[in-house]
């Protein structure tokens, strides 16, 4: 057998492996870089598409990248799941490392997903807004931001307050700024001497003439209550919720002034006590 014949035959020998390799898995690779490249295009797509129907759906900005970034890479991850299918590779195992990794993952950081959970359900339902005055059992402030983790409120004294939006979610909300228009409840006395009729009509023309008070619904003015040192009025305009302190502040000096103008008092809380007459009281032990 001459040199060529040799030479031949052992390329053979070394080109037959490769051969068989490739025949066995190159339709596989093929496959598995099909499935990556359409795979990854397909997530981009529903990242796109979800980002801009959240945008028409004014979900909060917060949460919009979240969303779709999400959903992108759950795409992502099946697709890796079906690579390695195409390989032969049992994915059951695989998912089940994953599973348990993120249980253990969940346990360890449950406080935080606590959070995480609740901050999204508060972007989703809008409880409250920025710039929103609210009340969450019993932190009172002015909404600055709502973020996934926290929500920050300014006291009306300027001092910030970090509340975690898991215990936001799991207390009562007050808020005073979802509607547009506020009453205001004022409770006047006056003394038992006045002319009650005179104090209404002082009152109902303060009422009138600020033009921060709402036409309708109706100012009500009236009797509430016959108490121990006077008699109670009760004073009810509506306003818009942006006048709501500013109508308070002014309305309680101007219906002092102007109903000691009419000649009404606002009576200090007293007690009336009646003494015998000194003459009449025997002192003790001597008879009548």
């Amino acid at each position: 057998m001459d040199t060529m014949s040799l030479a031949n035959l052992d390329l053979q020998k070394l080109l037959a492996p490769a051969v068989g390799l490739v025949s066995t898995w190159g339709l596989q690779v093929l496959g598995a870089f099909a499935v990556l490249v359409i795979g990854r295009w397909a997530a981009q797509r529903v990242r796109s598409v979800l980002q801009k129907a959240l945008a028409r759906s004014k979900v909060d900005d917060t949460l919009i990248p979240f969303l779709s970034g999400m959903a992108y890479y759950a795409v992502i991850a099946f697709v890796v799941v079906a690579v390695l299918g195409l390989f032969g590779i049992p994915t059951g195992s695989f998912i089940a490392v994953v599973g348990a990794a993120g249980l253990a993952v969940g346990l360890a950081l449950q406080g935080t997903l606590s959070n995480f959970a609740s901050g999204v359900m508060l972007l989703v339902l809008r409880p409250f807004r920025v710039r929103d005055y609210v009340d969450i059992g019993g932190t009172a402030g002015t909404v600055v931001s709502i973020g996934v983790f926290s929500t920050t409120l300014n006291t009306p004294d300027n001092v910030q307050i970090i509340v975690p939006n898991s215990t936001i979610y799991g207390q009562t909300i007050t808020n005073y700024s979802a509607n547009p228009t506020r009453r205001n409840d004022l409770v006047i006395g006056i003394s038992y001497d006045d002319d009650i009729a005179k104090a209404v009509d002082t009152l109902l023309a303060i009422l009138r003439a600020d033009t921060r008070v709402l036409a309708q619904p109706e100012a009500i003015v009236a009797v509430s209550e016959l108490a121990d040192s006077s008699v109670n009025l009760v004073v009810r305009p509506w306003c818009k919720s942006s006048d709501y302190w500013g109508l308070r502040f002014d309305l309680t000096r101007t219906i002092k002034e102007r109903l000691e103008e009419a000649g009404c008092s606002i009576p200090y809380p007293q007690h009336d006590v009646h003494l015998p007459d000194a003459s009449a009281v025997q002192p003790p032990g001597r008879a009548a």
